[in-house]
């Protein structure tokens, strides 16, 4: 690789480094002011009741901030197909350096084994919690109990990584069986990858069929359950889009195309910005109008919502890429650490979350105090824990602190 490619990769490195730091914020941000939304009902969600909504929001506090209904609505619309595009990026570079079966054994230990360790042991204590709101007997032997009882193992925010550890095998066989099918949509993606605005188009496209469909036969807003895997039942296949957009577009080298700092994506960052804006609005306001029974929705609303979702997805993933690339060029020593420990804070963050909302709920703190609590507090217990297990012989691996661009 000549000097000039190689400061470029290491720029467009840094760069996603730096979103990745941000973005773990984000997602301890988001979990900790769940509690406190405007919308959430007068009383928590009974625990044995389903559809089990307490899974979402497993504590529900009487103090209430309006302000985050906002920002935890941008957040959902768009915040997880930004997840799996980044989780794309680094697939087919390390397919192609490790081979098909180094790379798979390597997935099932740095996500299966924490994956499996974290739902068995973690996922349960966090929810604890949720059990003793409303439980004649709050004990800890009578929740096993209820939790047993359960017609299937809630995951927690660790679905995203049942459905990403798919994803990479699906990965996996397209490399090793269908290397024709492989270039050929690498190639589509790296002539589109110089005209980010004919990206966007084939991305609403693409994401428009995968999810469209689903949409107007199931509720945006049902989850399929089967045993401890859980994901959005409309949003599954628009997300294995979005993975596979990156897969391609990483496969084309970092500094490069999309990637580039200097490209025409980090160039027009503000159009972007815009674009983000504006489908953000159009999804608000169409879901606004879908509240409540989806079936009783005329049906050319419903399929407008089910465009604007598309729409905010695909411009609220391409944004913050543009953003990073343009300004996250410089090197910060506290993202560093940040994005080096994000997968383990998101391993470990959540029963902190829960059990500190909990710990809140009778104290006569404003809204925006608990949640600045809950989010200050867990970002320092997740943080230096995930450094210290990824300091560990048997630790480093599965959690490991590694840049990024290394990864």
């Amino acid at each position: 690789m000549s000097s000039g490619k190689s400061q470029r990769a290491q720029a467009a490195s840094l760069a996603l480094g730096n979103l990745r730091a941000v973005l773990i914020l984000v997602v301890l941000a988001f979990h900790s002011i769940l509690a406190y939304l405007g919308t959430l009902p007068p009383t928590a969600y009974r625990f044995d009741d389903a559809p089990y909504r307490w899974q979402a929001f497993p504590i529900v506090d009487s103090h209430r901030f309006f302000g985050f209904d906002l920002f935890c609505a941008w957040q959902y619309v768009s915040m997880m197909a930004l997840m799996f595009f980044l989780s794309g990026l680094f697939v087919a570079p390390s397919l192609e350096r490790k081979g098909s079966w180094a790379f798979l054994s390597n997935r099932l230990f740095r996500i299966g084994l924490p994956l499996v360790i974290v739902i068995s042991v973690v996922t349960p204590l966090a929810y604890y919690p949720t059990y003793r709101v409303g439980a004649s007997d709050p004990s800890f032997a009578a929740f096993v109990d209820a939790w047993l009882a359960l017609p299937f193992w809630p995951p927690g925010p660790q679905w995203f990584l049942s459905l990403l550890l798919g994803m990479n095998v699906l990965a996996v066989l397209l490399h090793r069986f269908a290397p024709r099918l492989r270039d050929r949509l690498n190639g589509a993606v790296a002539a589109l990858a110089e005209h980010p605005r004919r990206l966007l188009l084939t991305l609403l496209a693409a994401a428009a069929v995968a999810y469209v469909p689903l949409a107007l036969v199931f509720s945006p807003w049902t989850w399929t359950n089967a045993g401890p895997i859980a994901f959005e039942t409309t949003r599954a296949l628009m997300y294995l889009v979005f993975f596979f957009a990156g897969y391609a577009i990483g496969a084309q080298g970092l500094g490069r195309g999309l990637l580039a700092c200097d490209g025409p994506l980090a160039r027009n960052w503000a159009w972007w910005l815009g674009a983000a804006v504006l489908g953000f609005g159009f999804w608000a306001g169409m879901s606004s109008m879908t509240l409540g029974d989806w079936n009783a929705v005329p049906f050319h609303v419903r399929l407008i919502a089910a465009l604007s979702v598309v729409a905010a997805c695909a411009t609220g993933v391409l944004f913050p890429i543009a953003a990073a690339l343009r300004f996250g060029r410089r090197r910060r020593r506290a993202f560093d650490s940040l994005s080096a420990n994000a997968y383990g804070m998101y391993l470990l963050h959540y029963a902190p979350v829960v059990w500190l909302q909990f710990a809140l709920l009778d104290t006569a703190l404003p809204a925006v105090g608990k949640a600045a609590i809950v989010f200050g507090v867990t970002l320092l217990i997740s943080w230096p824990l995930a450094a210290a297990f990824g300091s560990l012989p048997l630790g480093t691996r599965p959690i490991g602190a590694k840049r990024i661009g290394s990864a």
